[in-house]
């Protein structure tokens, strides 16, 4: 039976009455050494070195067969480019709704910075509060679709609330580790959805360790970042996204706070799929990566020349979504920011908090403290000259600020008339 004729069920957990749309999936191979291995089959890293598997498509035959014109009739979600995502299936998907966020002028950020064309892609409107819905929509579809039983998930907090809910409706059980000192909601987050979740002493690398040990064990299925292949493709639809809602014209630069980097990965993955669509020319945007002074590993690779980053000893930083010491996908990043022209930088934990206030009131947008990372960052690189005023920049704010809500100091209440009966509290923060 196919998708069109599939009848509607009441108990069907994945997306409904959607039009057949094939995948034009065709492969996956290794980003380091090119070695192919079987494209729809459960798979992590590379068998010959360890390395990011990366998915591949016939993009020769989807350049006859899609115009870009043909977009602007589908659903506002990452899944109106289901050509170039690895679910073979419509009935596998499983989604909440996520991708299409808003790019919003930022108006007022520009009139503090100087900015003329400053943009913020708002992830925080995502399925879960951040963008890791997106990676995580499309590694359980494809988990689902190759048979996957239970799934498996280191997280320094956002990408274990989004595994947790995309499980339950997909109806797999799901295991999370996450450091025991991760931020309160997050934890509440898994919990509510119904997650096996463990607090590990140590930091995500060390949650890491353990599910890949439980993956081994036949536990679960590890949906790591970038261990698992699926992840960067939902993502890499944050790159398809600007490109169609800046009108198919790249910015001059976007600026992306940095943990694992699955986000860099996939946007440079997705520019060079739509260039070879014909959909966008050779331009591409500096692409700007941005940790807290207190895990840097990117930066301390960037600015030492080097292709892989070390281990960064003693990480810490407030932002748990960048706390993050090692990542496999390092070389990817490193590649990425240098053929972009791009750069990376360190932000300090107290500017970044602060900043938060000073985005949100210039905005209304609720950043998290990776989000309003991005803003200082923008001011470092414009008083260093790396940046113009008159260039076009996107920053991402990756999450909503409800996720650190120790972060938010209500600041002292006070009453307007004590002797009143019908008292209000008076809040500042």
């Amino acid at each position: 039976m196919t998708d069109a004729a599939r009848p509607a069920d009441a108990n069907d957990r994945t997306v409904p009455d959607r039009p057949p749309v094939r995948s034009y999936l065709n492969g996956l191979a290794c980003s380091m050494c090119g070695h192919e291995v079987e494209v729809d089959r459960l798979q992590n890293t590379c068998p010959s070195c360890n390395r990011v598997l990366t998915y591949r498509y016939d993009l020769d035959a989807l350049r006859e067969a899609l115009p870009r014109e043909a977009l602007r009739a589908r659903d506002a979600t990452l899944w109106r480019y289901r050509e170039v995502l690895p679910v073979r299936e419509t009935r596998h998907i499983v989604s909440l709704g996520e991708g299409m966020t808003p790019l919003l002028p930022a108006l007022g950020l520009g009139d503090l910075t100087g900015f003329r064309q400053l943009y913020v892609k708002e992830e925080g409107l995502n399925p879960t509060g951040s963008f890791k819905a997106r990676g995580i929509s499309v590694a359980v579809s494809r988990a689902l679709e190759l048979g996957a039983t239970a799934l498996g998930i280191p997280t320094a907090g956002n990408a274990g609330g989004a595994l947790a809910a995309y499980a339950a409706r997909a109806g797999l059980p799901c295991y999370v580790l996450m450091p025991e000192d991760t931020p309160l909601a997050n934890k509440l987050e898994c919990v509510l959805y119904g997650a096996h979740l463990y607090l590990v002493k140590g930091l995500i690398n060390d949650c890491g360790r353990i599910v890949r040990e439980g993956a081994a064990a036949g536990r679960w299925f590890d949906v790591s970042t970038l261990r698992e292949p699926g992840r960067a493709e939902g993502k890499k639809t944050m790159g398809y996204e600007i490109a169609e809602q800046l009108g198919w014209e790249l910015p001059d630069a976007i600026i992306y706070p940095t943990g694992g980097g699955t986000g860099i990965v996939g946007m440079w993955k997705a520019f060079d799929e739509m260039e070879r669509l014909g959909w966008i020319g050779s331009r591409r945007p500096k692409m700007i990566s941005v940790q807290a002074e207190g895990c840097a590993p990117i930066v301390q690779a960037f600015d030492a020349g080097e292709r892989h980053a070390k281990l960064f000893q003693n990480a810490h930083t407030v932002a748990s979504g960048l706390r993050v010491p090692v990542a496999i996908g390092d070389y990817l990043m490193l590649d990425a920011i240098r053929a972009s022209g791009g750069t990376a930088i360190t932000v300090r934990d107290d500017e970044f908090v602060a900043a938060m206030k000073v985005f949100a009131r210039a905005e209304g947008i609720s950043p998290a403290p990776e989000g309003a990372a991005t803003m200082v960052a923008l001011q470092k690189l414009r008083d260093s000259g790396f940046l113009k005023t008159d260039d076009r920049v996107v920053l991402f704010n990756t999450g909503a600020a409800w996720k650190y809500s120790e972060l938010l100091d209500p600041g002292d209440p006070s009453t307007l008339d004590p002797a009143d009966p019908h008292v209000l509290s008076r809040i500042e923060g």
